[in-house]
C-alpha cells in the first residue's frame, strides 16, 4: 500500500498531530497496522512488510543510510518478514537499458540484516544463481525475490535445484512485462511466450503436445521467430531442417543486442540456440538464402517461413503515408545500416516516426560513439511508447545530457542535399535543419518474396506459413510469441484452437 509509505515522507505528511513530525510520528501508522495486523491473524499466517528503504531522490527523499535504516531500526522486531526494495517502480523494476548489472538493488538493503534478527527477502532483477548464492552466503539476504526471472522461467528454483542452469530461460529486463501491466492487456514476456496462456490456451511453460501424423518441417529464417518455432516443433518430435540465410543465427536480435544499452537481449538467441544444438533432431544450415525451387527441391512438406522485416528509407511511417521528396546527394540510412556497422560523417538527423524504442536508442548510441545527433519526431517526447516500459524519462534524460539537439513536434517533409524540412504538427511552421547524413526510423517492410513465390508455385505443401515480423512488424516478444504459437497449432484441430483463442476467464463474457 502507497498511503502508509506516504506517511513516512515529509513532502507527502504534513500533519501536526501524532501521524506527522518527527520520523517516530511519522512511522507510528506503519508500527499500528503491523501490531493490529499480528493481533489479527495470531499464529495462523507471518506478517511480511515490504518497504522501499530509498526513493533514489538523494537528498529530496527518503535515503537508505539515513531515514531509511532509521525506519527499519525502529520496527526491527515487528514484521514477520522484511522485503525491502527501492522506489518508485521505474527504480524498483530498472531495464537492464538503465541498470546492466543483476542485484542493482543490493548498495541500497545490504543493511537490513545487520538490525534485525527477521528474515529479509530482496529484489533486483536476478537471474544468476550464483549471484542469489552469493547474496544469501554473505548474510545479505535470506530469501531471493524474483518477479520478472520468474515470468522469464517459471520453473527458475527447480531448474537451480536440479542443477539444470544452461536451461534457465533468463530475463532479459525489456519490461514487456510491465508494459503489459500500464496498457491493462494479458502479460507479455519476450522469453516465455506461454506467460498468460497458461489456462486460455492451456500452454504449459515446459511441456508441449507430441508430434501428430507428419514427420518433417522446415523453418526459414533463425530470428527470434524461427528459432522459437523451431525448438518447439523439435521438442514436439518433429525432424526439423532450420535455413539461415545470414552467417549467424538470431536474426534483429544479436543486431539489436549489439546497441548501447541492449546487450542482455542477446540471451533470448543463446537460450533458444543452445537448446538446438542439444537436439539430434534438428538440422542448422546458416549462409543458406534458399529460392522457391531450392525449397521445392528439398520436397519437405511443411514450412514455416520466417524471413524478418527491413526498415524503409522513403520516410513512410506512422504520421507520413507517402513516400517524401529526397534530394539523391544526402545520405539516407535506416536502423539496418547502423547495425550493420555503417559508418558516419558529420552531423546526423534521426527521424523517429515509429516512436517505440529503437529512435531513441540509436540516438544514444550513436552520441556515445561522439557523433554529432540531432533528434526529431512528430511524438511530444523521445520513444514515447517507452513509458510503458517506465524507461522515457531516463531515455530523455540521457540524450539531453549527451547534447542531442531534440525537436519534438515535427514532421519531416523534403529532404535536400543540406538537410532536412522540419514543420511542425500543429501550425505547419517550417524549419530547416542542416545535417549530413539522415536514419529513417520509421516502418519496417516485411520480407515476403519467398513465402509469395512458393504460395503460387505448383507445388502442394501440406503447411505453408510465414510468422512473425514476415507476417506482422512488431516486437521481439511479438515475434517469440509468433514462433510458439506456429508450433503449438501445428497439426492441432483448428476448431480447438479457435475455442482457446476466445476462451475467456469471465463466465457471463464466454457465455454471450
Amino acid at each position: 500500500m502507497s498511503l502508509p509509505h506516504h506517511f513516512l515522507l515529509p513532502q507527502f505528511n504534513d500533519r501536526t498531530d501524532e501521524y506527522g513530525g518527527s520520523l517516530e510520528n511519522r512511522a507510528r501508522l506503519i508500527r499500528e497496522l503491523l501490531e493490529e495486523t499480528h493481533e489479527e491473524v495470531g499464529d495462523t499466517c507471518a506478517v511480511a512488510f515490504r518497504f522501499a528503504v530509498d526513493e533514489m531522490q538523494g537528498i529530496d527523499g527518503m535515503q537508505a543510510h539515513e531515514e531509511g535504516r532509521a525506519v527499519v531500526e525502529m520496527l526491527a522486531e515487528l514484521p514477520d518478514l522484511w522485503d525491502v526494495n527501492v522506489s518508485d517502480w521505474a527504480n524498483d523494476s530498472a531495464t537492464t537499458r538503465f541498470q546492466p548489472n543483476d542485484g542493482y538493488q543490493t548498495p541500497y538493503i545490504e543493511f537490513v540484516k545487520q538490525v534485525t534478527t527477521k528474515p529479509v527477502v530482496a529484489v533486483g532483477r536476478l537471474t544468476s544463481p550464483d549471484m542469489m548464492l552469493s547474496l544469501v552466503k554473505r548474510g545479505v539476504v535470506d530469501f531471493i525475490g524474483a518477479a520478472r526471472p520468474s515470468i522469464a522461467d517459471p520453473f527458475l528454483p527447480q531448474k537451480i535445484q536440479q542443477g539444470r542452469i544452461d536451461e534457465i530461460r533468463e530475463c532479459i529486463g525489456c519490461n514487456i512485462c510491465v508494459s503489459s501491466d500500464n496498457l491493462g492487456i494479458p502479460i507479455r514476456c519476450t522469453q516465455n511466450p506461454t506467460i498468460g496462456e497458461e489456462w486460455r490456451r492451456g500452454w504449459h511453460p515446459e511441456n508441449i503436445a507430441a508430434k501428430g501424423k507428419e514427420e518433417q518441417a522446415l523453418v526459414i529464417g533463425a530470428g527470434p521467430a524461427g528459432l522459437e518455432c523451431t525448438m518447439q516443433l523439435a521438442k514436439r518430435g518433429y525432424q526439423v531442417t532450420l535455413a539461415e540465410a545470414g552467417k549467424e543465427l538470431g536474426g534483429r536480435v544479436p543486431r539489436e543486442a549489439g546497441l548501447l544499452g541492449l546487450g542482455a537481449w542477446k540471451r533470448v538467441t543463446d537460450h533458444r540456440i543452445y537448446d538446438l544444438q542439444q537436439r539430434a533432431n534438428v538440422q542448422i544450415f546458416k549462409e543458406s538464402n534458399l529460392t522457391a525451387d531450392d525449397v521445392i527441391e528439398l520436397g519437405i512438406p511443411n514450412v514455416f517461413i520466417a524471413t524478418g522485416a527491413g526498415w524503409r528509407r522513403d520516410g513512410v511511417g506512422r504520421s507520413t503515408r507517402q513516400p517524401i521528396e529526397i534530394h539523391s546527394d544526402m545520405t539516407i540510412l535506416t536502423p539496418d545500416d547502423i547495425m550493420a556497422g555503417q559508418s558516419l560523417k558529420g552531423t546526423v538527423l534521426i527521424y523517429d516516426d515509429d516512436q517505440i524504442y529503437i529512435g531513441g536508442v540509436l540516438a544514444e548510441h550513436l552520441a556515445h560513439a561522439g557523433h554529432k545527433v540531432i533528434f526529431a519526431t512528430p511524438a511530444s517526447m523521445v520513444s514515447p511508447w517507452t513509458e510503458n516500459t517506465l524507461e522515457q524519462p531516463r531515455i530523455q534524460k540521457n540524450l539531453i545530457e549527451r547534447s542531442v539537439d531534440i525537436h519534438t513536434g515535427a514532421t519531416l517533409k523534403t529532404v535536400d542535399k543540406s538537410g532536412c524540412d522540419l514543420a511542425c504538427i500543429y501550425t505547419q511552421q517550417p524549419r530547416h535543419i542542416a545535417c549530413d547524413s539522415v536514419i529513417m526510423v520509421t516502418e519496417r517492410t516485411r520480407h515476403t518474396d519467398l513465402f509469395d513465390a512458393l504460395k503460387v508455385s505448383k507445388t502442394s505443401f501440406q503447411t505453408l506459413e510465414l510468422i512473425g515480423d514476415a507476417a506482422s512488424p512488431g516486437l521481439i516478444a511479438d515475434a517469440v510469441y509468433a514462433g510458439h504459437m506456429a508450433a503449438r497449432n501445428f497439426e492441432e484441430d483448428p476448431e480447438k484452437v479457435a475455442q482457446q483463442m476466445f476462451r475467456r476467464e469471465i463466465v457471463s463474457l464466454q457465455n454471450q
